[in-house]
Formats: structure tokens, C-alpha cells, sequence
């Protein structure tokens, strides 16, 4: 008995030296400012700066192969501590946030049929392309509520997706998760946006859609400049998102929304009050 305790034991005293011997010879030497850096982002690993998560981030600043202002959540507090880190210069980034570019909820968008299939917007648009009339509107679902790792996102009680602007951090998830394309990037000091997502005629976004962009040209005559309509759809000119405003009362159809007054029904966002242009929309 004694023997082989002795002998079980002296196995594995010769393992561990091994492994001792081991961990040493294959040791990885890490960059200490590969840490600092990995310490200073804010963890979200949401890929939103082009590498697997924070840890791979933090590798490629580290080996010059990234830009600090890359990691959208973190924030300009967030570049400068890694650009102190690193001993290079802090250039701001021109924040972004997320739209959802539709209107069109239960109530105001017409339905091709009734979906019963599992919450996904993915697994609705398979069959027969969706449930709603308009080819590129809002599903509804919840694919993008459950990709934001913020909760900046909610389904009204009505089936329409909302993005708060106080609480996306730009991480592009949500558009990835969209099978309908129906979210965009915008930057943030831009609060009036076009939201329509379809590129049908008219006469026909009429048939399906209530507060759809019919293609009237009455916000680009309004305010030359700050709007171009291309293949049946306006859109906001970002470059003189300035003068935007001025056509949102002209809009026949109520398609363009200017977010510094509020998001659409049946949100429970409060009224935006993140910095706009250097001021608070309130």
C-alpha cells in the first residue's frame, strides 16, 4: 500500500515539474501596455472595432494595427486613456448612432399575412419574404433587441423597433442582425432623418404604408441641399443635416422625424437629450 502511494506520488511530482518546465519554455510574453489598454476599454466585446472582442483589440493597438478611436461604446474618454497608453494622439472619432429607418407599425403598415413562427425578424423573412407588404419595413421581432448588448433598443407594444440615442453606443450589432437592412448608421448631431426604408413607387408605398416616403420631392424642393431623392426614396443629406428641419412639417405622408422632438408612438424613451451639434435637444 505504502508503495504504491509513494509510487503515485512521485508521478505526479515529476508532472508538475514538467508542466513547470513547460509553462516556462512555451511562455507567451505579454505586452504590460496590452493590459493597460484591455483594462481601459469598456469590456463590451462587442466587435463593433473589427476584432474578436476587447482582448483582440487591445493586441492589434498595441502592434499599431488599429486606431484608438475604433471602439465606438468607449467613447472619447475612452480613446484618450488608450492613446495616453500608448503614447500617440487622441483624434476624435465623429460619434454614430443607430435608426431605425420605419415608421410603419402594426396599425400603419399593411400585413401580407399573419406570422405565427418563432419572435425572429431572420426566420419571418424566409418565409415569403416577410410578413409585411413593404419589402424593406420594420418586422418587429426583436432580432435586433436581442444582438444590442446595451439595451439601447425596444418593440413598441405596436411592433416597431426603436433605438434609444442616449443609450447606442454605435456598435453596428443591431445592423448586422437586420435581415431587412431597415437600420443605419447616422451621425449623432443629425436628429432629422427620412424614415423609410422602401424603394417602391409611390402609388404603391401608398397601398401599403401610411407614413411611407412617397417620392413627392416636396422636402428637397423645401430645402434644396439637404435632401436627394434617389431611385423612388428621399433621404437626408447629413453633409447640411442643419437645414433638414425646415421640411419636417412639409412632409405629406409624416415620414421624416426629427428625433430632438421625440420618437416615434409608442416609445418609452423619454424626449433625446444627448449633445446635439454642441447643445442639448431637448
Amino acid at each position: 500500500m505504502l508503495e504504491a502511494i509513494l509510487s503515485i506520488g512521485g508521478i505526479g511530482l515529476t508532472a508538475a515539474v514538467a508542466l513547470g518546465l513547460a509553462a516556462k519554455k512555451f511562455a507567451v510574453e505579454v505586452d504590460p501596455r496590452e493590459l493597460a489598454v484591455l483594462e481601459a476599454l469598456p469590456g463590451a466585446n462587442c466587435g463593433a472595432c473589427g476584432f474578436p472582442g476587447c482582448g483582440g483589440f487591445a493586441k492589434a493597438l498595441v502592434e499599431g494595427k488599429a486606431n484608438p478611436n475604433a471602439c465606438t461604446p468607449g467613447g472619447q474618454a475612452t480613446v484618450e486613456r488608450i492613446a495616453h497608453i500608448l503614447g500617440v494622439a487622441a483624434t476624435a472619432a465623429d460619434p454614430q448612432v443607430a435608426v431605425v429607418l420605419c415608421q410603419g407599425d402594426n396599425p400603419r403598415a399593411a400585413l401580407k399575412y399573419r406570422y405565427l413562427g418563432m419572435a425572429d425578424c431572420n426566420a419571418a423573412q424566409r418565409i415569403a419574404e416577410g410578413p409585411k407588404q413593404c419589402p424593406g419595413g420594420c418586422l418587429g421581432l426583436g432580432s435586433c433587441v436581442r444582438a444590442c448588448p446595451f439595451s439601447a433598443i425596444e418593440i413598441t407594444g405596436e411592433g416597431l423597433a426603436v433605438i434609444s440615442r442616449e443609450l447606442c453606443t454605435g456598435c453596428t450589432r443591431c445592423v448586422a442582425a437586420c435581415p431587412r437592412g431597415v437600420i443605419r448608421m447616422t451621425p449623432l448631431a443629425a436628429t432629422v432623418h427620412v424614415l423609410c426604408n422602401s424603394h417602391d413607387k409611390g402609388a404603391q408605398v401608398r397601398k401599403y404604408c401610411a407614413v411611407g416616403c412617397i417620392a413627392c420631392h416636396i422636402c428637397a424642393k423645401t430645402v434644396p441641399g439637404a435632401y436627394v431623392v434617389e431611385d423612388f426614396l428621399a433621404r437626408v443629406d447629413y453633409e447640411h443635416r442643419d437645414q433638414a428641419g425646415a421640411a419636417v412639417e412639409k412632409c405629406p405622408t409624416h415620414c421624416i422625424r426629427d428625433f430632438a422632438q421625440g420618437y416615434p408612438p409608442g416609445s418609452s424613451f423619454a424626449a433625446p437629450t444627448v449633445p446635439v451639434a454642441g447643445k442639448s435637444a431637448a
